[in-house]
């Protein structure tokens, strides 16, 4: 089963993505409301997948990927954006992220990208 970390600041974001993973063949070992967090977990929890939100207090998403990949290169990070955030969006896959998931989720879309990133 493919552990995945969770991260955002908005705790009802993290239980929608929580639940669409749940159901699916996902496990959720962490969760972390801001970037620092997210560094600190991926180290200790060494998940197989993070999702990561790009815009986030103490630490922004994309530098919280830039941390997480100087730490582990082979991370899969999925970066989670609202709509119109397309340039932040590539400063992320540029940074090292595997793909972006768009929201409001689509549970569907979610687990598409998840499980591409996983099987590639």
């Amino acid at each position: 089963m493919t552990k995945v970390l969770v991260v955002d600041d908005a705790k009802f974001m993290r239980m929608t993505l929580k639940n669409v993973l749940e159901n699916s063949s996902f496990q959720v070992v962490g969760e972390a409301e801001n970037g620092e967090e997210a560094v600190e977990k991926y180290k200790s929890l060494s998940p197989d997948l993070v999702t990561m939100d790009i815009t986030m207090p103490v630490l922004d998403g994309i530098s919280a990927a830039k941390e997480i990949l100087k730490a582990d290169p082979k991370a899969n990070i999925i970066m989670c954006s609202a709509m119109g955030q397309q340039k932040m969006v590539i400063e992320a896959i540029e940074a090292g992220a595997k793909d972006f998931i768009v929201k409001p989720f689509d549970g569907t879309r979610v687990v598409d990208a998840l499980s591409r990133v996983v099987n590639k």
